[in-house]
């Protein structure tokens, strides 16, 4: 079995990791197409050095622009090299333009394609994820699902048939850093300058086009960051960098302490010292949950409902609203609440690569 991987962003790169150390063990062939979505280092190049992963097969060299821009720069550069190596599977991962354009190059050219990350909603249609994802799930032949609700939103949308529950693959992942990190490995979260790992402190990132891209909204995100009582370790996407600096906002104020995107390892380490994190990332909040660290959601919804339960996730869009109750929330302990698996046992790689095989 061939099997072509499409990534490009930093969340697929960790989704990666495992799936390739999984075929690694098999004598199946896995080709890494990487689109070159996020060019810049600190959100690639890091990835494939701090979590072993193989170099990529073929580099697109996509870059930045608009959505449709991009989409169509994937879609264009990728034809040829599905063209070229015909795999049985193209596998593609999570939500972004890449996720999209490597799901449309294959079907036009008749490849099964395997979304990764299957199933998942937002239900927010002004989130450019939310299109990809579902476009994603509707074009494949198969679903791969983290869970059991995104086993149910597919077969909401008569996708059933074509959905298998494997786990969620961050899982695999994060627990065996996680371990690493517990274990003295050496792994430092390399905090912002001002962050003293040895005091209480919040981990922190924005990204995300709809609190970004409106200057009235990211300078009241940052306000409300930076008026906390305990300081904030504001991991600093290049978009959020390019958003302040064309607006005249400060990334550094009151309690913000802002540094470079880490590699993962020493983001996992980052968030485990950490008192709680603050982010309108997916995958955060769920690490978050695994690493057990109260999280609090800057968005009015999430694709990981799980995490909300007795506490460990809270969804607060607009925290200048609540008043003196924003600080507490924030600053929260962890709660007492048990978090169960809801997002499998950290073998979902194997699975993935097993139902593959098999279908």
């Amino acid at each position: 079995m061939k099997v072509l991987s499409v990534v490009g962003a930093r969340p697929q790169l960790v989704k990666l990791a495992p799936i390739a150390a999984a075929f690694a063990g098999t004598e199946h062939e896995h080709v890494i197409v990487h689109t070159g979505q996020h060019y810049d280092a600190n959100l690639s190049d890091v990835f494939f050095t701090g979590l072993g992963i193989p170099d990529p097969d073929v580099h697109l060299g996509v870059g930045s622009g608009s959505h449709g821009v991009q989409t169509g720069a994937v879609l264009s550069a990728l034809d040829p090299v599905l063209e070229r190596e015909r795999p049985d599977w193209v596998l593609v991962y999570g939500d972004t333009n890449s996720t999209l354009a490597g799901a449309l190059s294959a079907v036009k050219q008749h490849i099964r394609v395997a979304h990764l990350e299957a199933g998942l909603r937002s239900f927010n249609r002004r989130m450019p994820e939310e299109h990809n994802r579902v476009l994603t799930d509707h074009a494949a032949d198969l679903l791969l699902c983290p869970t059991e609700e995104a086993m149910r939103h597919a077969a909401d949308e008569g996708l059933a048939p074509r959905s298998v529950l494997v786990g969620d693959v961050m899982v695999d992942v994060c627990l065996q850093v996680r371990d690493d990190v517990l274990t003295g490995a050496g792994i430092a979260p390399e905090l912002p300058a001002g962050i003293d790992p040895e005091q209480p402190y919040l981990l922190a990132t924005l990204h995300r086009a709809e609190n970004t891209d409106d200057p009235e909204r990211l300078s009241s995100l940052l306000d409300a960051l930076a008026g906390l009582p305990v300081p904030v370790a504001l991991l600093a996407h290049p978009r959020l960098v390019a958003r302040a600096a064309k607006f005249g906002l400060k990334l550094d104020q009151g309690a913000l302490r802002s540094g470079r995107p880490l590699p993962y390892a020493a983001m996992v380490a980052g968030v485990l010292g950490s008192a709680g994190v603050v982010t309108d990332s997916g995958g955060l909040q769920k690490e978050a949950y695994l690493l057990g660290r109260p999280c609090t959601t800057l968005r009015p919804e999430t694709e990981w409902p799980e995490t909300l339960a007795g506490g460990w996730n809270h969804l607060v869009p607009d925290p200048w609203t609540l008043g003196a109750d924003w600080a507490s929330l924030a600053t929260r302990p962890a709660p007492e609440a048990e978090r169960g698996a809801p997002y499998g046992d950290g073998h979902a790689a194997r699975r993935v690569v097993d139902v593959l095989h098999r279908s």
